[in-house]
């Protein structure tokens, strides 16, 4: 076992609305699956059978909000600026929770709640120039 995380999910209450907003803050692609009420998620370039081509990042996938599994994921998602993904999000309907905070020399970390009540976290490495 590595530790790596290799997959996410995240739950939500209205899928186009949860859809819509992680497609156009991140541009991830997104493919509904109805037969299963799930929606795959693939945050980079995928190969032929949709893994990661490239590594670095992971896929993961959404569902609709019930009681298995309970509550909110909160994963990582890495950006260029967290200022500025923190006011796309706002301009998307999602909420800041916990502004940027410098962790050491290592980058700053933020929190934020997307439109769909789920907390999530934005790293953003320090420059090294």
């Amino acid at each position: 076992m590595s530790g790596k995380i290799v997959h996410f999910e995240i739950p939500f209450d209205d899928g186009d609305r949860a859809r819509s907003f992680y497609k156009d803050a991140f541009g991830w692609k997104l493919d509904e699956m109805p037969e299963m009420s799930y929606t795959i998620v693939s945050s980079g370039p995928t190969t032929e059978e949709g893994m990661p081509s490239e590594p670095g990042y992971i896929n993961g996938g959404m569902f609709k909000r019930g009681e298995d599994p309970p509550g909110s994921p909160v994963i990582v998602i890495d950006v260029d600026s967290i200022d500025a993904s923190l006011d796309k999000i706002k301009e998307l309907g999602g909420s800041t929770v916990t502004g940027k905070l410098s962790v050491g020399d290592m980058g700053f970390a933020a929190y934020f709640a997307d439109p769909e009540g789920n907390v999530m976290g934005l790293w953003e490495t320090a420059s090294t120039s």
